[in-house]
């Protein structure tokens, strides 16, 4: 069965039938979901998720483009949050250099905070990278995050930074963009990224698999990048999914 390993269900883009939707992940070839908190009501939302559904667990933690709201009150509030049972990784969080907001210092301070929270911790990081791949690389390296471990979420850069990243043996979660015709990069570092290496992800309610590209992203939606991968690396979609659900399975230590 497939491990989603990044989505965000609390989005009000599920708001009209988010129950509905959860409860047929499974009959659909669903196992596992990791909801990911983006922000720290997104993250107190997914505390929510994994409370209410068995299959969900949490990652926990400010997306770059949220950390201008944290400060040293809410980030103990944070810090605590891990103490729960299905919380298993510290993230999204990373650089987002796409938006001119917030200030590049400001997104580096807790990128580099939360990445020395993980290590406190003892949990893998989920990191964000937007069009800021040598200063993720170089911050990572500072901090000795082959140390923490976890993966690149929506990996999109060239198969020579994911040299770099597979050194520090991070994980890549591959989703819909895979599977878009202009996507030659990514197929090029999807082909060369082990297969022990790869996992699967949507990021949904955002970037949807061909053919559903530009509408609402779901869990559902997975087999058809699973089917990109397994095309790309010339073997079987069930391969995919079974190795892809191990690789989840053993870094966010869900047995």
């Amino acid at each position: 069965m497939i491990f989603e390993t990044h989505a965000h269900y609390d989005d009000e883009a599920f708001n009209q039938d988010r129950e509905t939707l959860l409860e047929s992940l499974k009959e659909h070839g669903i196992e596992y979901v990791i909801n990911v908190g983006a922000s720290l009501q997104s993250t107190k939302n997914t505390i929510g998720l994994m409370e209410k559904y068995p299959f969900i667990y949490g990652a926990l933690g400010v997306h770059p483009s949220e950390t201008e709201e944290l400060d040293e009150e809410n980030f103990l509030w944070l810090k605590e949050q891990y103490s729960l049972e299905k919380a298993v990784a510290v993230g999204e969080i990373g650089l987002d250099y796409y938006w001119k907001e917030p200030d590049r210092q400001v997104q580096q301070k807790w990128f580099r905070r939360q990445l020395r929270l993980a290590k406190d911790v003892k949990l893998p990081v989920v990191i964000h990278s937007r069009e800021a791949a040598k200063d993720t690389l170089d911050i990572m390296k500072e901090e000795k995050a082959e140390e923490i471990g976890g993966e690149i979420h929506c990996f999109s850069y060239t198969k020579e930074m994911a040299r770099e990243f597979l050194n520090m043996d991070f994980y890549f979660g591959i989703g819909g963009v895979v599977t878009f015709q202009n996507a030659r990069k990514l197929k090029e570092a999807v082909e060369y990224i082990p297969l022990d290496k790869i996992l699967l992800e949507t990021d949904c309610p955002y970037l949807a698999p061909v053919p559903f590209r530009g509408k609402r992203n779901s869990s559902l939606n997975l087999p058809y990048v699973a089917e990109e991968i397994a095309r790309i690396k010339g073997i079987s979609r069930e391969l995919v999914i079974e190795a892809t659900n191990h690789n989840a399975r053993k870094l966010f230590s869900i047995s």
